[in-house]
């Protein structure tokens, strides 16, 4: 089937919900609530706090701070079965083409499939290709740790540098540094991604060539700025075996699926770790190109992250709507974006090795999401995909919470937490720091639901010109996701609940959450606008008279 009849096909079952009776009793209703504040809803509802909230094998969710009653619930999950979202999370689960403008599935879930899953992919089942390639991965890493793998001299591998940009770094350096506590010592992690010399430069510098294992995840084996680093790190590697290119299939292995280019490269092809066309990059952390991460916590701990994804699989397709945390957390962002006019959704996780997941966030949702045209190539009729942002509590405490309380933008917000430090500290006093951490975890979202009204500052003695500065109003929405500890497990859970709500509010919206056309053009630019920056002689331009200008400045300034 071409990408044109699978647009056509699919296009025909995902109707425009804008003009929908669901979405117009959303409307309506939206009106009726839309002042009511959440301290009238808890005081209406003295156990709002145990009927908001749902768990999934031990995560928990709390949107009771939320604007939102039981009958908004009703409607949005009204909303949802109008776009049909478990049929289409069971198409996806099926491998229909649901990618449709690249014609091929996106069957992620398949990279954690367990036992006797059967996942298809034209007809053929894929797990017997995974399972492979995980057992492959397994090995490997268990040469690399136990000191078995040798680099060019006969030394361990005491370093890994993951080279990848987009999904084949942004993933693995999350989940690094999220389950850095089960990590062995040796070997480390760096990861590179930035076309920048400084990236890499920071790396090398503290790195023994003799010691460090590169791994260039790159699908294609040609993108540009991972193939630049990849390069630049071969050359630092040869100058330090005196240019002996047999040291490279010791010190480089690939996460690709063009052999020939990583054979040029001079890596061993027993050495590169495939995953496949119906694997995204941002959603492939689970595959080879978690490889990195497989190095640094082994494969055991490697199948434990797969299973927190796989447990997250079973609860968004077997649990029904009302207490399903993937749908429940769809439907209150698309509340938010479409009712409210939200523009940005915060991602706040009080856990400082938890710090990379708000970055993580931002491709997995804006590029899946961050689209104006519908499956069936037409303008959408709704806003979609929010701005996604955040960072580590506390810090941000510091620094944006201040738009988040007294701020004119309404910014709903998750805030994801845990009952069990990755690193216990006494503190002064009775109380360690992970008290201190998750008390100002729990006073935030009860100061951003309920503030402080000017008759409560007053009664504080502030000055009355002081008062309207010091009043809160409240009433800013929250979700709180609680686990007992930052595990692989839980990590795994955290992944995949954001990777079905991004699905889920995608299907809402009518588009293709699994393409990402919008990253080609400015770099197809890029590949002409550097011959003229490179040229010995004067280029002829041909760009707006902006950027001719500015290439030019640059040259005189780069080349003078």
């Amino acid at each position: 089937m071409t990408p044109e009849q699978c647009v056509g096909e699919t296009a025909s079952v995902t109707p425009d919900l804008t003009t929908s009776a669901p979405w117009n009793a959303l409307a309506a209703h939206h009106t009726a609530i839309r002042d009511v504040h959440l301290r009238q809803l808890f005081a209406e509802d003295p156990k709002r706090g145990e009927s908001f909230l749902v768990e999934a094998d031990g995560l928990v969710l709390d949107y009771s701070k939320q604007r939102v009653t039981k009958e908004t619930l009703r409607l949005l999950l009204e909303l949802a079965a109008a776009a049909s979202v478990k049929e289409r999370l069971d198409a996806l689960w099926r491998g229909e083409n649901i990618n449709t403008t690249e014609g091929r599935p996106a069957l992620h879930v398949a990279l954690r499939g367990a036992g006797t899953d059967v996942f298809l992919v034209d007809g053929v089942d894929v797990m017997a290709g995974v399972r492979e390639v995980l057992a492959r991965m397994g090995a490997f890493s268990e040469r690399v740790r136990s000191g078995e793998w040798l680099g060019f001299s006969g030394r361990r591998i005491e370093r890994i540098v993951n080279i990848g940009i987009g999904g084949s770094d942004l993933g693995p350096a999350m989940a690094y540094q999220a389950m850095r506590t089960v990590a062995s010592t040796v070997p480390t992690c760096r990861f590179v991604s930035n076309v920048d010399g400084a990236d890499l430069a920071s790396v090398l510098a503290d790195s023994d060539p003799a010691t460090t294992l590169f791994v260039v995840a790159s699908k294609s084996f040609t993108t540009q700025e991972t193939l630049a680093n990849a390069r630049s790190a071969r050359t630092w590697l040869l100058d330090a075996f005196e240019g002996d290119t047999s040291a490279v299939a010791r010190h480089f292995v690939a996460v690709s699926t063009n052999a020939p280019e990583v054979r040029a490269f001079g890596i061993d092809e027993a050495n590169m770790f495939s995953f496949w066309d119906w694997v995204g990059g941002r959603y492939s952390v689970g595959s080879a190109i978690g490889l990195s991460v497989m190095l640094a916590i082994g494969p055991a701990q490697f199948r434990e992250f797969l299973a927190g994804m796989r447990a997250m699989d079973h609860h968004v397709r077997g649990a029904p709507p009302e207490r399903n945390l993937p749908i429940l957390m769809a439907m209150l962002g698309v509340w938010y974006t479409n009712f409210f006019g939200a523009q940005s959704h915060a991602v706040l996780p009080y856990s400082h090795d938890l710090g990379r997941f708000p970055d993580y966030l931002q491709q997995l949702d804006m590029e899946s999401n961050g689209k104006s045209v519908t499956l069936a190539g037409t303008s959408v009729t709704s806003t979609t995909g929010p701005v996604i942002w955040g960072s580590a509590g506390t810090n941000g405490q510091h620094a944006f919470f201040q738009l988040l309380h007294q701020g004119a933008w309404l910014v709903p917000a998750d805030f994801i937490g845990f009952a069990t430090p990755s690193h216990e500290l006494p503190a002064p006093g009775d109380a360690g720091h992970h008290e201190m951490l998750m008390a100002n975890f729990f006073a935030q979202t009860e100061a951003l639901a309920f503030g402080k009204t000017a008759a409560e500052v007053a009664l504080d003695g502030v000055a009355p010109e002081l008062v309207s500065h010091r009043t809160f109003p409240g009433n800013r929405p929250t979700s709180t996701l609680l686990a007992p500890a930052l595990t692989p497990f839980v990590l795994g859970q955290l992944i995949a609940l954001y990777e079905h709500k991004v699905f889920v509010q995608g299907v809402i919206w009518g588009i293709n959450s699994f393409d990402q056309w919008g990253v080609e053009l400015g770099k197809v630019l890029a590949g002409q606008v550097l011959s003229e920056l490179a040229s010995s002689e004067e280029p002829e331009l041909h760009h707006d008279s902006s950027t001719n200008s500015l290439i030019r400045r640059y040259r005189e300034l780069r080349w003078s």
